[in-house]
């Protein structure tokens, strides 16, 4: 009961959370609702003149137009066909009004949703997109935002003319015949107990559906990015299949939420039978009595339809709400994500950034893993090279995304120039770092789009110098369109070598204080990595480097090189310091250069 209670009224709460997300939104919102109201009036208002009209045809010169001072029937007929014109266009226009009305709010809000839901998740930390999928989170803020909009097109302007409806023709009840009154309205409790039934019924029903939506598009980006693999391994049947089931997820709870709503209908409709046969039967027995107009029994009649129609359509009209609530709790719940990650912005890195950088026994452990770093102490001068070198595993990464606050230490300090990292603004702490990242990503778009990502609008004069420096030149002019040459989403029709001299070459033209190189040179062939081996030479004399490295061979120039094991630095010095104390370096160097006794002994130094 109380896990059904809470599944109600969270419906309700999302609606409030996202009335209170749209207070700047209130005058259009208040200017629809009026139009709906209005429109609604003039809507019921041709009911009421049809009984009006009966009874000037009925008793003429007796009329309640009559009595009014018009007493001629040809008069009252005439008076009755101007009000109704008039009605029309009301209503007309009101409807006109509504709609425009609704639909840009709904358009505005989708929009601005999809915005802050994007900028929000730009700002929270790695962590969280490394818990969740990315069809899941573009699922929120794209399907989840349209099926908001959708409500907003329709659904709330259908609710607010359903409550109009019942006031106002409730109103012209009472004042006709209390008694019809309280027969035609006696099936709306029961209509507004299914709906709240419904209601009680379909809301996790359809948050299922939500979440088997983001299943469905986790899985469809999944596949399609990595086609490649799934040729490779002739998997084709079976990841046809796992997507089907994926689907067939989405269909099923689909289905169960349907079931609900279209069981809804026909109980209103016997429901409204009721009401409209209680108007027809009891009203005309009065009205043949003479203890009530025959025009206003008219009216009551047309009412009844007026009244209970309407509420056949609040199945659908709750079937969109409950999506849409579904849709809106997914998206509030990702903009009340908390951001661990603080933005100092109103304190820039000191400028101009020396690049001194200073790990101070700096720990991290991963929340989801336990794995992380411990009481790391490294210092790196201004304009020097530090290579950091250990097992996959072992946290050199980790000191990485520490250094870019993609995550924050949560013991020891970080120090750029004698500045903690914490206490400065993200934006001038990452433009003063280039990361060339071993997993490189390209956005789609052209060579030259991707090498100016970092400094817009950069010179081709700018964009060609980096290029050279990185020795991605020779191959750009060698490609028919050059710096205007498609890359392909994530750069699929380049080479991985390629892909990754393009990366370097962003970095330098970002012309940054620091740069911080992951295994950059890991996918480039030979002569390539001695290339950038030689660039790196030239560069890394005016800015601070730091390397994390498997080959050894790429580093020995570093002035200090790191080794980390198991989260802590085990070793530190440069290349002939560390060979001549014959540690774990240096066993790591023989295996590499060919120089290890025997098989065990590579395996040993490799572990």
């Amino acid at each position: 009961m109380t896990q059904t209670l809470a599944k109600t009224t969270s419906s309700f709460a999302a609606l409030g959370r996202l009335l209170r997300y749209a207070r700047g939104y209130r005058r259009q919102i208040i200017a629809a609702s009026a139009c709906s109201i209005i429109n609604k009036l003039f809507d019921i208002a041709p009911e009421i003149l049809i009984g009006i009209a009966i009874d000037v045809v009925v008793n003429q010169e007796e009329s309640f137009v009559a009595s009014l001072g018009f007493e001629s029937a040809r008069e009252q007929i005439l008076i009755l066909g101007g009000l109704t014109f008039f009605i029309w266009a009301g209503e007309s226009l009101f409807e006109y009004l509504f709609q425009i009305l609704w639909r840009n709010l709904a358009q505005r809000l989708q929009s601005d949703l999809r915005q802050d839901a994007y900028e929000h998740a730009q700002k929270l930390d790695m962590s969280f997109f490394e818990a969740r999928s990315s069809g899941q989170l573009v699922a929120t803020m794209n399907d989840d935002v349209n099926q908001l909009e959708r409500f907003l097109d329709g659904g709330a302007n259908a609710m607010i003319q359903v409550l109009v409806t019942v006031v106002a023709v409730g109103a012209v009840f009472f004042v006709l015949s209390p008694l019809i009154a309280l027969l035609a309205f006696t099936p709306i409790p029961l209509i507004i107990w299914g709906a709240f039934y419904f209601q009680r019924k379909a809301g996790p029903l359809y948050a299922d559906v939500r979440e088997k939506v983001g299943d469905l598009s986790t899985r469809l980006a999944n596949n399609l990015g990595g086609i490649a693999t799934i040729k490779s391994f002739t998997a084709e049947q079976r990841e046809a299949e796992r997507l089907k089931a994926s689907s067939e997820a989405y269909v099923e709870a689909n289905r169960k939420a349907i079931r609900i709503s279209s069981a809804f209908i026909p109980v209103i409709r016997m429901a409204i039978l009721a009401g409209f046969l209680a108007t027809f039967t009891v009203g005309g027995m009065m009205a043949i009595q003479g203890e009530l107009n025959v025009g206003a029994y008219g009216v009551l009649v047309f009412l009844t339809q007026r009244l209970l129609w309407p509420l056949t359509g609040l199945a659908e009209v709750i079937d969109l709400f409950e999506r849409a609530m579904a849709s809106t709790r997914r998206i509030l719940d990702l903009l009340a994500e908390p951001v661990h990650v603080r933005n100092q912005a109103d304190t820039p890195l000191a400028q101009p950034v020396k690049g001194e950088v200073v790990f101070d026994k700096v720990g991290f452990r991963y929340p989801s893993s336990g794995a992380g770093i411990e009481a790391i102490s490294l210092t790196v001068p201004a304009g020097n090279t530090l290579a950091l070198v250990g097992a996959t595993g072992s946290g050199k990464s980790t000191l990485i995304k520490l250094l870019l606050r993609f995550y924050d230490a949560t013991a020891g300090e970080i120090r750029i120039d004698g500045q903690d990292i914490r206490s400065v603004s993200l934006k001038s702490l990452r433009e003063a770092i280039g990361l060339v990242s071993q997993d490189v990503y390209l956005f789609e778009g052209s060579i030259r789009d991707n090498l100016a990502y970092g400094r817009p609008g950069a010179s081709d004069e700018a964009i060609i110098e980096a290029a050279r420096t990185a020795e991605a030149w020779g191959f750009i002019q060698a490609l028919p369109q050059g710096l205007d040459t498609q890359v392909g989403e994530r750069g699929v029709r380049l080479s991985g070598g390629q892909r990754q001299r393009l990366s370097l070459a962003r970095a330098l033209l970002k012309d940054p204080p620091i740069l911080v190189l992951d295994e950059a040179t890991s996918a480039v062939d030979n002569e390539t990595e001695a290339a950038i081996q030689r660039s790196l030479q030239r560069i890394g004399h005016d800015r601070t480097v730091i390397m994390i490295a498997h080959r050894l061979s790429t580093i020995v120039d570093a002035d200090t090189i790191a080794v980390v094991s198991e989260g802590v630095v085990v070793e530190s010095g440069s290349h002939r310091e560390l060979i001549e104390r014959d540690g774990a370096y240096a066993a790591q160097w023989r295996v590499q250069t060919g120089q290890a006794g025997n098989w065990q002994a590579a395996e040993a130094a490799t572990d």
